[in-house]
């Protein structure tokens, strides 16, 4: 059998996705919402989250068109003035914008589920814990499904246009790819960052304001924040992360995909990636039904519940994947060397889905609450905010260590074992596409099961919803007991997910990177010129490499500070109406909640931009000023030194949240208590850590490289070097 008949399993695997995603959504939205309080709150959170997302989409929608002009005049221009070819291939433009279209509706659609979800949760809170926990997740398995779903689609059709319709050579398809992945990863960068923003801002000005200095419940409907908290959570938990871990999911296949051709393995290549993403697909909607928990419950055992449901969608994959790599590799095309490597290549597989769990063990341990990482930080309360805060820059530090070795032990194996190195008299021979080749496999197989990896992420913003409005709608103490029990497990479960994708994006960026050298390698050979010199003290890959690291520190920066202005301004926001506005803080009189929102939303819109531009532009000027060499050091010291930053930021911030957690669970004083107001200012100072500049180094990655391929017969045109 021919292997590109086999082209129908990417359309049945995204199918079967979609279909899972509108199932789940009709499921949701068939419980019932509540009393009409529970109702108004949550149209009020839905109104913002709507608006907020039409003015975001609204400023990345110019921003799309005007990089549409560019991109076409880049790629018509010089064929129009006589060129031979233009300075980028012809469908640069129309895969950019798709790209970008794609991920922002990923983002789109996880956003109406939960913001329909929330108020569902709360309800169903009032029934059982296990009930609320079912609807939550089902909500965010809709966001990992379409994410998949839409991935795999999409590459797939782009596919078969290029290479049946249009009729281009393999190396188009591949640059094609590429700049299909970097308008997916500019968008989700303005999603992650945009999101990020608002949501912090918002839940630092309410925690602050509301329960430092006021002493009131968190999600007190007195506090004027605690609408736009709500709203917070789902453009930057949902979909921000949705935009995040599509362009994970996608490009991860793209540098799949694009390294396959110079591994000589053509058609097998390409399908060998598409056909484990259905696999993982079909594995997580098996592991979906096993996730569901008892009454009365702790965290260890619903962090297992959902644990069962990932491992379980992860073994049948491991297992599943094998027979479908030996057929593909008997019917690789003639002269490749996939069937001699079969076996390596399955290894590399399973060590992809082995280094997920690896990576997620590491950031549970760092994380839960159930653990003692997090419960020794909670006990730092005792002596106040400072030690709190010192202990979790500590603990993120330490954290580093388990994810870095293990992502680059695996990346080591998978290269060797896939055929990255072979002996010939003794002596080690590399073949650095074909080792390559297996680094992105590895990657792809370490997000083949993101829908369910996402759908545990997803939930968690629902249930943290699904507490303020009890809170607000004064739900019995119970219905808040299981919202915060789900809740806190959401807390550990997202810097899970957070983790799978900036291990996999570690991944992906290695091969973006070899992709680059391939590139420019071949464009210096086509002019003559000698190849790039990418020892280490050659000066522009040295300055290129502190550059890189320099420009991650950098963007943290603007990320952390746009936090700070915003929620600066929420926190004066906030103070005006506790003392402005006469019976607020009695309950006789409301709080003005839309200014608080109002806020949030110009902050984030107007802050989003350089840190976005920032790393758009960083590429481009680099291989301006230092020539290819200095992007091959630029994009190194991204991908090491964002990799790091990410883990670091990740795991302070969800193990600060979650020892806040632990505190109000009634230890170490409780609510109200001043180990309580410590573990809230030590969790103010993780937020924008985790939910904002941390998450965006998966972005970073990407975008750096995809940005430095696609524009790299600009740079080489204009470079100084």
């Amino acid at each position: 059998m021919n292997i590109e008949n086999l082209f129908w399993v990417g359309y049945v695997g995204a199918a079967a996705s979609l279909l899972f995603a509108f199932i789940q959504a009709r499921k949701v939205l068939k419980f019932p919402e509540g009393s009409e309080v529970m109702k108004k709150i949550a149209a009020s959170i839905r109104e913002g989250a709507n608006a907020f997302m039409k003015r975001q989409y609204g400023t990345v929608a110019i921003f799309l068109a005007v990089m549409f002009v560019l991109l076409a005049s880049l790629a018509y221009i010089p064929l129009l003035l006589g060129r031979e070819t233009g300075f980028l291939n012809p469908f640069t433009p129309f895969a950019f914008i798709t790209g970008g279209f794609f991920t922002a509706l990923c983002g789109f659609v996880g956003l109406k589920v939960s913001t329909n979800a929330n108020s569902r949760t709360a309800f169903a809170a009032s029934h059982s814990l296990n009930k609320a926990l079912r609807v939550a997740f089902s909500s965010g398995s809709v966001m990992g499904f379409i994410v998949n779903g839409l991935a795999i689609l999409e590459i797939t059709v782009w596919y078969m246009l290029l290479k049946y319709a249009f009729k281009v050579d393999d190396e188009m398809i591949a640059h094609t790819m590429v700049t299909f992945g970097m308008g997916v990863a500019v968008v989700a960068v303005f999603a992650r960052v945009g999101g990020g923003i608002f949501t912090k801002a918002a839940d630092v000005g309410a925690d602050l304001v509301g329960k430092v200095e006021a002493g009131i419940p968190e999600d007190d409907p007195r506090n004027p924040a605690v609408i736009a908290d709500n709203v917070g959570d789902n453009v930057g938990d949902v979909a921000g992360m949705g935009a995040d871990l599509h362009e994970s999911n996608s490009n991860s296949l793209v540098a799949t995909i694009a390294i396959s051709f110079g591994a000589g393995y053509g058609i097998a290549g390409f399908m060998l990636p598409i056909v484990i993403s259905v696999v993982g697909i079909l594995s997580s909607i098996i592991g979906t039904f096993f996730v569901r928990t008892k009454e009365n419950t702790n965290q260890l055992s619903l962090l297992n519940s959902l644990r069962r449901g990932v491992y379980i969608a992860g073994g049948i994959a491991a297992v599943a994947t094998l027979p479908l790599i030996m057929y593909i590799a008997k019917n690789a095309p003639a002269g490749s060397t996939m069937f001699d490597n079969r076996w390596g290549i399955y290894g590399a597989v399973v060590i992809g889905i082995l280094a997920g769990f690896i990576v997620s063990l590491f950031t549970e341990y760092y994380t839960s609450d159930a653990s003692k990482p997090t419960r020794e930080l909670a006990a730092a309360s005792e002596s106040g905010a400072a030690p709190l805060i010192i202990g979790g820059l500590s603990l993120g530090m330490k954290s580093t260590a388990g994810p870095i070795i293990t992502v680059s032990s695996a990346a080591l194996i998978s290269f060797i074992i896939s055929g990255g190195i072979n002996y010939f008299n003794g002596y080690a021979v590399l073949d650095y596409n074909i080792g390559l080749y297996g680094i992105g496999l590895s990657a792809v197989a370490m997000l083949a099961t993101n829908a369910i990896i996402l759908a545990t992420d997803a939930f968690g913003p629902v249930a943290d919803n699904a507490g303020g409005i009890a809170q607000m709608a004064k739900l019995p103490e119970e219905v808040r007991y299981r919202t915060d029990a789900l809740d806190a497990l959401g807390n550990t479960t997202a810097a899970t997910g957070k983790g799978f994708a900036i291990a996999s994006n570690a991944f992906t960026g290695l091969a973006l990177l070899v992709s680059y050298v391939n590139i420019a390698n071949h464009q210096l050979s086509g002019q003559g010129r000698p190849l790039m010199n990418l020892a280490i003290t050659n000066p522009p890959v040295l300055i290129g490499f502190f550059v890189g690291s320099a420009v991650v520190l950098l963007f943290a920066a603007l990320c952390l500070s746009a936090v700070q202005r915003a929620a600066q301004s929420i926190v004066r926001e906030v103070r005006r109406q506790f003392r402005e506005i006469l019976g607020l803080m009695e309950g006789t009189a409301d709080a003005d909640y839309a200014t608080c929102v109002d806020i949030c939303m110009r902050g984030a819109l107007k802050e989003m931009i350089s840190p976005a531009m920032l790393v758009i532009l960083g590429p481009i000027a680099t291989g301006i000023l230092l020539g290819a060499a200095g992007v091959v050091g630029y994009l190194a010291g991204i991908i090491v030194t964002g990799f790091a930053m990410a883990v670091f930021m990740l795991n302070s911030g969800g193990a600060w949240d979650n020892a806040k957690k632990h505190i109000e669970g009634g230890h170490y004083g409780g609510k109200g208590s001043s180990n309580h107001k410590a573990a809230v200012i030590g969790d103010t100072v993780g937020d924008p850590l985790k939910d904002t500049a941390g998450p965006s180094f998966n972005n970073v990655i990407t975008v750096s490289c995809t940005v430095s391929i696609v524009f790299i017969g600009v740079t080489a045109a204009l470079s100084l070097l």
